[in-house]
């Protein structure tokens, strides 16, 4: 039986990336070795990890003075890298979920922190609007997408201060102003490789200008120096990520991922909508097109269990809600098909009809 993977992270891979990858670790680049035991400073490998940064720039138009950095730690460290080199007397943050929550405990070692809005005490089934970014600020920071509670913000804000975000799982989903942003990180393990690498886009001017001393393994300028290189990078998800890269290219770059995400989340959403036994659970103009996070309705619940079991038995895995918030999530990242997609949304009107 096919599957359809919904899974919220590490999550679906294209067939493209999964045989390149699946041929290099038997035979890299024609060496008659794996790639997960040759040299991370040999010519092949130095050869990857330059290609991959460079489509980076080129796929998000990168400009002059940013540097594209291969990292571990997940995003969890750079919750603390961020604030360890830009922080300087206070910075700018907005509370719209459970990792833009842990991002700011992390600054709060570091400096003054203004939550300038928050959507906690609606169970973060929101994007806050209208509120003001301090023009004192170091910079401001926000997550673009929720992966929890499957909220998300599309668009580049307009802030008096340079941007700082995390885009784990919604990079590579729509086009990006880069000028507007200090530093754009995010975990590889949603849009673009397995989980063990990070992407870190930064810019190099705004570094150096807090007056801490920063470890060797936290300053950017460190990366930037040694190429990702300044220890063994994680040769395997940056081989992988390379190939998750030339096939957005190949596809048509961005704009074509953002068209087919949008062709995606409309189509399940519109089911949600129609369908008597199931409900969004965020409002709809802040709804994500990577997370679409819905529930039975109340007079339904009882069911949650067993739908999750009825949608197995069509191949479908991974639709079940985060443990925080319950009922279900459909990831619906780059690399999954339209046709699971019409899986799912067929698998939610049989089960309508059967009760």
């Amino acid at each position: 039986m096919k599957k359809h993977n919904f899974y919220a992270g590490p999550s679906i891979l294209s067939e493209y990336t999964l045989k390149n990858t699946a041929d290099a670790i038997k035979d890299f680049a024609g060496t008659g070795l794996s790639i997960l035991e040759i040299s991370h400073r040999s010519k092949e490998f130095t050869a990857v990890i330059e290609e991959a940064a460079a489509l980076v720039k080129e796929l998000l138009e990168i400009p002059e003075g940013y540097h594209v950095l291969f990292l571990g730690g997940g995003a969890s460290m750079q919750f603390c890298m961020v604030p360890y080199n830009l922080l300087n007397t206070k910075a700018g943050y907005l509370d719209t979920g459970t990792w833009a929550s842990n991002a700011i405990k992390e600054a709060r070692l570091f400096g003054d922190v203004d939550v300038v809005a928050s959507s906690k005490d609606a169970n973060y089934t929101f994007i806050p609007k209208d509120f003001t970014i301090p023009a004192d600020a170091d910079y401001f920071h926000f997550t673009t997408n929720n992966t929890i509670y499957g909220t998300e913000i599309r668009k580049d804000i307009d802030s008096p201060v340079p941007l700082v975000a995390d885009m784990s799982s919604d990079i590579f989903s729509r086009p990006v102003d880069v000028s507007k942003y200090n530093i754009i990180y995010a975990g590889a393990q949603k849009n673009l490789a397995p989980a063990g690498v990070t992407i870190a886009i930064v810019k190099e001017d705004a570094l150096g200008k807090v007056a801490r001393a920063i470890p060797t393994m936290l300053d950017y300028r460190t990366h930037i120096k040694k190429g990702s290189m300044f220890n063994t990078p994680p040769v395997l998800p940056i081989f992988s990520a390379l190939q998750t890269l030339k096939w957005y290219k190949e596809l048509g770059g961005i704009k074509e991922m953002e068209r087919r995400d949008l062709e995606k989340a409309a189509r399940l959403y519109d089911e949600i909508d129609r369908n008597r036994l199931f409900v969004g659970t965020v409002k709809e103009e802040d709804r994500s097109i990577m997370n679409v996070c819905f529930v039975m309705k109340p007079e339904y619940a009882e069911l949650e269990k067993e739908f999750i079991d009825f949608a197995g038995t069509k191949g479908i895995v991974g639709i079940k809600g985060h443990r925080s918030v319950g009922g279900f999530r459909a990831s619906l990242y780059n690399a999954l098909p339209l046709e699971s997609v019409e899986v799912l949304i067929n698998a939610m009107k049989e089960f309508e009809n059967n009760h």
